[in-house]
């Protein structure tokens, strides 16, 4: 390395024995406390969440990182059709590199590539859903997150001050009917599960009745609970 001249001709001045030496701060990792100075340091399974530069579309990223390497990637995204593209790319690129490659790695994708900052500043910091679970979590518990029926839950509402309240979709499913009081306010509504329905109908079971199965209702939603009328949120 270059040193100036300034420099070295400054009086070298000792480090102090105690203080010099003190360690990096330990951070929680899989139910362990570790003075992380390595990427091969970094475990824990965790979380974050990343934006476009439009603002147009946002990505939730989760990882489960062992030793440093990526083993499994779980890719969510709203909001901008190519960024559904751009995650089926990520989620192939990203297991089996290490945090700090797939920081540095185009991820196609603004959103995406936001996410991994946000998830390595949240797992180097310890800041992981596995700091304190002994053993990390298992590989597969991306799929966990997701529920029973592998799919993303996803909450999608709308409102207009001339017009009021549309519930679209609920983690529950997609909203077919919503239920209304004698005051006109939502007590309740219904719903179809898509992914419910999907399996049904690949176990042979015709749509109209894998429909019907898929079917389910929140709240107030029958006469007798107070519901006066009932209206689709996406015509009505």
């Amino acid at each position: 390395m270059i040193i100036t001249r300034e420099v070295e001709d400054m009086t070298c001045v000792a480090k102090g024995a105690g203080v010099a030496k003190h360690e990096n701060a330990a951070i929680p990792e899989e139910g362990l406390w570790v003075h992380a100075k390595e990427i091969k340091d970094i475990s824990g399974f965790t979380h974050g969440i990343g934006w476009c530069a439009p603002q147009q579309g946002a990505c939730k990223l989760s990882l489960n990182v062992k030793g440093g390497i990526i083993q499994e990637a779980l890719v969510e995204t709203i909001g901008c059709s190519g960024m559904t593209h751009s995650a089926a790319m990520a989620s192939e690129i990203l297991p089996g590199k290490t945090v700090l490659e797939a920081l540095n790695t185009d991820l196609v994708c603004d959103a995406i590539n936001t996410a991994m900052r946000e998830l390595f500043l949240q797992i180097v910091y310890g800041r992981s859903q596995s700091a304190f679970s002994e053993d990390g979590l298992s590989i597969g518990a991306g799929l966990e997150d997701l529920g029973k029926g592998l799919r993303s839950q996803v909450g999608t509402m709308y409102g207009t001050l001339q017009k009021g309240v549309r519930y679209l979709e609920m983690a529950e499913g997609y909203v077919t009917r919503m239920a209304l009081d004698e005051n006109n306010e939502v007590i309740g509504y219904e719903f179809v599960s898509l992914g419910k329905m999907t399996d049904f109908i690949k176990k042979g079971m015709e749509p109209n009745e894998a429909y019907k199965k898929a079917q389910g209702h929140y709240g107030r939603f029958t006469e007798e609970q107070g519901a006066v009328r009932f209206i689709d949120p996406r015509k009505e």
